[in-house]
């Protein structure tokens, strides 16, 4: 969660050393919190957006890590970019990070989207619903379960940081919680912020951190 003051992050399970997957959202947009962009082309990270991603940069700072993705649309490649150049890594774009098609709704301003009636499925019955000529919640979390799938699997024992959008990340952290996809919108995943996975092969992911914006991120894994 989002801590008022920095605390230290959690300690993953004792056992085999996991694949620590993290989970950063892009960093805010002109649009944040007011359009719905999806897959739009051409948005780009506001000011504040990119001292978010140099943010994350510094907290990462010390961790050890595997391999960098990202989802193709700019404003996540764009948070990327300041990690990979701290670490002295690519960004690898991967598709199945990438936001959820919203079709129809591409685009469309969230203060009127509120007023359909659809939007009290989209809020409360998540899993029923797909968007207009667009995905529906329940393949965009397949895609991205089985995208982290591969790529934990790829750097097991690693870590390995995953740069994407609010929604998918919801529904990944949904998914490794076991909570129904009917619940994942009480999951909150700010711009900016780290979410962590600890994937063993063969047990249940543990989640370790959810929505973390504040504390440094290098006492997860040892050097």
């Amino acid at each position: 969660m989002t801590a008022a003051t920095p605390s230290a992050p959690a300690t993953p399970p004792s056992g085999p050393q996991g694949t620590l997957v993290l989970l950063v959202r892009h960093g805010e947009t002109p649009t944040t919190g007011t359009v719905l962009p999806g897959r739009a082309p051409g948005l780009h990270l506001s000011d504040r957006g990119r001292v978010q991603a140099e943010q994350v940069a510094e907290r990462l700072a010390g961790l050890p890590v595997d391999a960098i993705y990202s989802s193709p649309l700019e404003r996540a490649c764009e948070t990327a970019r300041p990690t990979a150049a701290s670490i002295g890594l690519e960004v690898n774009a991967d598709a199945g990070l990438i936001e959820c098609d919203f079709g129809e709704w591409t685009g469309a301003v969230l203060a009127e989207l509120a007023g359909l009636p659809q939007w009290q499925t989209v809020q409360h019955s998540p899993s029923a619903f797909r968007f207009p000529n667009g995905e529906s919640f329940v393949q965009m979390q397949a895609r991205m379960v089985g995208t982290l799938e591969v790529l934990w699997t790829a750097h097991a024992g690693g870590v390995v940081v995953c740069f994407s959008h609010a929604d998918p990340i919801k529904a990944a952290v949904a998914h490794a919680l076991g909570t129904h996809l009917d619940l994942f919108q009480r999951i909150v995943i700010s711009p900016g912020s780290v979410s962590v996975i600890s994937y063993v092969e063969g047990l249940a992911p543990a989640v370790l951190m959810v929505n973390s914006t504040l504390e440094p991120l290098n006492g997860l894994r040892a050097s």
